[in-house]
């Protein structure tokens, strides 16, 4: 199948990036009637529900049932959906060019347009209100937990750094065993912050499964709508998802992730005020002894 390697508008990112928290549903030729979905953009409104079935190699019907999985009535709704999204005229692709034979500048290139199209789409699955309930959770816990294995570790130790700078009683093991035991242990009102991509890392969803059974509150931040994690969650903060760009999906979800922590950690401090502020100075107080 055709890869695209242009700039998404925003509008276009937010569709992609309902269509993309959702491809983790999809399964054979529903899974390729999205990826059809997602290459053509908005040139779909040009093709028929015949046109795509072709392009994905199944029957109309099939695209029909794929579309409602996505969450659209049907094939019109979701056509309807894509122009009007479409940008009255081509924006320009910035930076370096995706077609060039040079393969560090179409590297480079891909990766921007991957990272631009995630953090772009971010609105499209993640609210205000998640961000409030997620933050309103945190807040009232006597007790954080935050898990996430292997690529995800990275945003677990940025998420950890930020709520103990707000004056969260956080704790993120370094080791899934080590993890399964504090799930194991939390109180009733205490927070298990679990991050994974696909939602399905069997570490993670463990631990996550553990603490809720012990009375703790699951919040998820994933890439995926419907996942083994976001069905144990109490909330889940959807970001990121599948890339077009094979083997890229990872690192733009990871950003998208990342900057979700961000929103979250703005909205704790607005919400804890004069007390995150005063973290806020014993944390800034401690890191200024290790400037020179």
């Amino acid at each position: 199948m055709e890869e695209r390697s242009e700039f998404f508008t925003p509008l276009e990112s937010r569709l992609a990036a309902q269509i993309r928290a959702r491809l983790g549903e999809l399964r054979g030729t529903e899974a390729r009637v999205a990826q059809v979905v997602l290459d053509r953009g908005a040139e779909l409104v040009h093709l028929s529900v015949s046109d795509v079935a072709a392009l994905a190699g199944t029957a109309p019907s099939s695209v029909v049932r794929a579309c409602q999985r996505l969450g659209f009535r049907g094939f019109q709704e979701l056509k309807i959906a894509a122009a009007l999204r479409a940008p009255a005229a081509p924006a320009p692709a910035p930076g370096p060019a995706a077609d060039s034979d040079d393969p560090a500048a179409r590297a480079l290139a891909d990766t921007l347009r991957a990272a631009r199209a995630a953090l772009e789409g971010i609105t499209a699955t993640l609210g205000p209100d998640d961000l409030r309930v997620a933050a309103e959770l945190l807040d009232n816990a006597p007790r954080v937990l935050l898990v996430g294995t292997g690529l995800s570790g990275a945003v677990v130790l940025d998420l950890a750094y930020r709520l103990r700078a707000l004056g969260l009683p956080v704790d993120a093991p370094a080791d899934s065993i080590t993890a399964q035991l504090v799930a194991d242990g939390l109180p009733p009102g205490a927070v298990c912050l679990a991050v994974s991509h696909t939602g399905a890392t069997r570490s993670v969803v463990d631990a996550a499964r553990s603490a809720r059974a012990a009375g703790a509150e699951v919040l998820a931040l994933t890439s995926y709508a419907r996942s083994p994690l976001t069905e144990t969650a109490t909330c889940a903060l959807i970001a990121g998802g599948q890339d077009l760009v094979f083997g890229l999906e990872t690192t733009a979800s990871r950003l998208a992730h990342l900057a979700a922590v961000d929103a979250l950690a703005q909205t704790l401090l607005a919400l804890r005020g004069p007390r995150a502020e005063q973290a806020l100075r014993l944390s800034a107080d401690a890191c200024a002894r290790y400037v020179y």
